[in-house]
Formats: C-alpha cells, sequence, structure tokens
C-alpha cells in the first residue's frame, strides 16, 4: 500500500508539474500572442545583442537582455482602455537605459504612449517637459516626441510618442490610466480614436538588464 500511495503521489507531482512548465515558455523570436487570459508582446530590432521573455503563468513574465539595440515585452490586453486602471508588481533593473511602463498604441490617429513606472541612468525621453502632475502618489512629467519613419504597429511610419515618467521610480503599484489621459489632453495631446494593445512592458535600449513583472486589472471594474 505504500508503495501504491508513493506511485500515486509521484504520478499526481508529475502532473502538476508537467502543467506548470506546459505554461512556461521563453520568446526570443518578434511574436504577440494570448496565454491564460493575458495579451503578450515581444519585439527586438535584432541590431545588436540578445533578449529574451519568458512567460509565465497568467500575467507575469521575466525578461534578460543584454547588450541589445531595442526590445520591447510585456503583458496585458489585445484592447487598451483609457480608463483602465492597471496593478503591477515584481522587480526591474533597467541599467543604463531601461524601463518599465504602461506601454500602448492607438490608431485614428497613430501615438505610441508611455506611462513609465521605472527606469535606469537616463530618464526617458530625453526631451522639453510640457508640465507636471500627481497621480497615485507620485508626480509625473509630461513629453511630447515626434518620430520619423521608424517602426510602428502599421509599419514604417511617422507618429507622435506621449510620455508620463514618474520622478519618484517603483517597481509595484497601481496606475489610473485615465489621469493620465486626461493630463495630456491638458496639454493638447490626444490619443486616437481606436485603441491598440495595451501591456505594462519591459524596455531596453542600448543598455543590459532584467525584470520579472506580474500585471492585473484592479479596480473600479476595470480589469481584464
Amino acid at each position: 500500500m505504500k508503495r501504491l500511495a508513493g506511485s500515486c503521489f509521484l504520478l499526481l507531482l508529475y502532473i502538476l508539474c508537467g502543467n506548470c512548465y506546459a505554461q512556461s515558455q521563453t520568446l526570443v523570436n518578434n511574436t504577440t500572442g494570448v496565454q491564460d487570459g493575458y495579451f503578450y508582446s515581444f519585439w527586438n530590432d535584432g541590431s545588436a545583442g540578445k533578449a529574451s521573455m519568458d512567460l509565465q503563468p497568467n500575467g507575469r513574465y521575466i525578461t534578460h537582455w543584454t547588450d541589445i539595440g531595442n526590445f520591447t515585452a510585456g503583458k496585458g490586453w489585445k484592447v487598451g482602455k483609457e480608463d483602465r486602471v492597471i496593478c503591477f508588481s515584481g522587480s526591474f533593473a533597467g541599467g543604463d537605459n531601461g524601463f518599465l511602463a504602461v506601454y500602448g498604441w492607438t490608431k485614428d490617429s497613430l501615438v505610441e504612449y508611455y506611462v513609465v513606472e521605472n527606469y535606469g541612468a537616463w530618464t526617458p525621453p530625453g526631451a522639453v517637459s510640457l508640465g507636471s502632475f500627481e497621480s497615485d502618489g507620485g508626480t509625473y512629467q509630461i513629453y511630447k516626441t515626434l518620430r520619423v519613419n521608424k517602426p510602428s504597429i502599421v509599419g514604417t511610419a511617422t507618429f507622435y510618442q506621449y510620455w508620463s515618467v514618474r520622478t519618484n521610480k517603483r517597481s509595484s503599484g497601481t496606475v489610473h490610466f485615465a489621469n493620465h489621459v486626461a493630463a495630456w489632453r491638458s496639454k493638447g495631446l490626444f490619443p486616437g480614436k481606436l485603441w491598440d494593445y495595451q501591456i505594462m512592458e519591459t524596455e531596453g535600449y542600448h543598455s543590459s538588464g532584467y525584470s520579472d513583472i506580474t500585471v492585473t486589472g484592479c479596480g473600479d471594474g476595470a480589469g481584464n
């Protein structure tokens, strides 16, 4: 009976561990998809170095990058919301030039946006601030930058980037995204009418670093 019980335990452990490993996957090539209800995206410009994204269960992911040119990876939602409340937690080491941000795109018009919560030695995006505002226990600087003939979700294009950059860095917390949209609009920065994907991303630019992040929708009914 003891041998049978032990065999049953090992079989159960094998099944459970097998399911755990099946949910973990390492990405090194450009791709998007859905795992456990969360949209994920991994992109590397391929110009230098190497980067990877380990897909973990639910909203968790792990990234490593070394001497990278430019890469971005994260988890979130296939369709963004301007009033989504986003909770995130984990660890982040941005190196010389990496950042952790709520990131996404809109169409009509084409806009790339960032709510930067943590970053390395360089403060993105290095442009003139349009002002600041308070949200979620911190101060954010607002920036607008123009990208000319650069990669985008519709191919090579010219588009604006909207930025909120938190002055007191953090790797865990809550982002009330509607506050950022309102602050941008107060400065004449208007996202497009159609919301594309929206993720909690890790990005590296000419740097090396690491992150282990879990993202969820939280509060005010603004989850997945």
